[in-house]
């Protein structure tokens, strides 16, 4: 049995927790807008996100097309609320401070609507990481 000294629970009021998942979404049509500055306000947005909801980005990247994140959160997270929360506030944030984005993705969306989620365990969680860490060698 593992040592529960050397395990990775969260705890939070009367729980303990590991919950991790490999999130995935793309700009719409899948438009190579997050370069540069984009990409880097974009990070800064996601950081700021995350900490303002208190979840963990384990391991973070982004393409020029697409967002590859491994999130550590509690059981009270509800993903499909979180996701929507993500995409629509980047989305309205890149939009304010990189107004010529419209110009690419024209009807004023950022992101596809569509996602990916897959659940990762704890025997899995490095593997996801190191994953999600070398998409920009790929």
């Amino acid at each position: 049995m593992e040592n529960p000294a050397d395990n990775s629970l969260s705890y939070g009021r009367g729980y303990a927790y590991s919950i991790q998942y490999h999130i995935v979404w793309c700009t719409k049509y899948r438009k190579p807008v997050l370069t540069g500055e984009v990409e880097r306000f974009f990070r800064e947005e996601m950081l700021r996100l995350a900490k303002e909801y208190r979840f963990t980005l384990t391991a973070f990247e982004t393409m020029p097309d697409h967002v590859h994140m491994l999130v550590d959160c509690s059981p009270q997270f509800n993903i499909p609320d979180m996701v929507r929360i993500l995409k629509g506030t980047t989305a309205r944030r890149l939009f304010v401070t990189h107004p010529h984005l419209r110009a690419r993705l024209w009807g004023g969306h950022l992101w596809n609507p569509s996602y990916c989620v897959v659940t990762v365990s704890d025997r899995t969680r490095e593997q996801v990481r190191r994953y999600i860490e070398s998409q920009k060698e790929k």
